[in-house]
């Protein structure tokens, strides 16, 4: 464990078991994000023919447009350290075109310039390492290759997380397995300092910001477990009586975001979508 008390094999087995216990319902609330993921795969330029990895594929909400995408002579590669959320992926597999392998984005089994295209939504933030992944990016891409990232802004503009985080950290104790932010790589600058460093170059980050409408608290509620992988991992290990005191927070929070034009909640977001290539 580092000084700082934070420890990469600890973070990495919550963040496993957290998206295998989710990995249903993370698919079923990819309608919520599908503005980003279209972001995502428009910046990506794909075409048929070209050879993507998928890294932190989750059940494979970029994956199986990407094969679409790439037919009839290309194919994709779909990697995750959560094994049920790749067994959901492969189970609504219609292509037949992709392949699937557990495997942790610090440390891929790939050669070498073997890919066109490298993908990771919503994923970099989640990395112990992120330079180690960002090497392997690289490392995987051909000369010429692209790599397009999203990754969620700053914290004051993604109430879609912030909020159900304000009243966690109100009502808990510090979470005992320490967790990076994922906001760190919110400022355009911090990203493009990292992809830099990592050997990108033209690097392009433009900002995707969508709107997520809930008709009841507890649907907002669901919608950020169904997000939040290691967290949700260790929210479910609480009593029912400590879970009702965040509901009702979360509730009260969410106030400030009725819908002006209808009934329930509209919470905001805003992500980056980083395009780098390997020179």
């Amino acid at each position: 464990m580092s000084a700082t008390g934070f420890d990469p094999r600890r973070f990495k087995a919550l963040e496993r078991a957290g998206f295998n216990r989710i990995a249903a319902r993370y698919a079923a609330g990819a309608h919520l994000r599908a503005e980003l993921a279209d972001a995502v795969l428009d910046a990506a330029a794909l075409a048929p023919g070209l050879r993507v990895l998928d890294l932190a594929s989750g059940p494979g909400l970029l994956a199986h447009p990407a094969a679409t995408r790439t037919a009839p002579t290309g194919w994709v590669i779909a990697t995750d350290i959560a094994e049920a959320m790749l067994a959901h992926a492969r189970d609504t597999d219609g292509s037949g075109r992709i392949s699937f392998a557990a495997a942790d984005a610090e440390n891929l089994c790939l050669p070498d310039g073997c890919v066109d295209r490298v993908l990771a939504g919503l994923a970099l933030f989640m990395f112990p390492h992120p330079e180690r992944a960002l090497a392997e990016i690289w490392r995987v891409l051909r000369p010429g290759g692209r790599a397009v990232l999203s990754v969620w802004g700053t914290r004051a503009s993604v109430p879609l997380i912030a909020r159900a985080q304000d009243c966690i950290a109100r009502l808990l104790p510090a979470p005992k397995v320490a967790r990076p932010s994922v906001f760190r790589f919110g400022e355009p600058d911090v990203l493009t300092a990292m992809l830099t460093t990592a050997g990108f170059a033209e690097i392009a980050i433009g900002n995707c910001r969508f709107s997520c409408h809930f008709e009841q608290a507890t649907d907002y509620w669901q919608a950020f477990l169904d997000l939040a992988g290691g967290a949700a991992e260790s929210l479910s290990r609480l009593p029912e009586s400590k879970l009702s005191q965040l509901r009702d927070a979360i509730a009260a929070e969410l106030e400030q975001h009725r819908n002006p034009d209808g009934p329930g909640y509209r919470v905001d977001a805003s992500a980056l979508v980083a395009v780098a290539q390997r020179p």
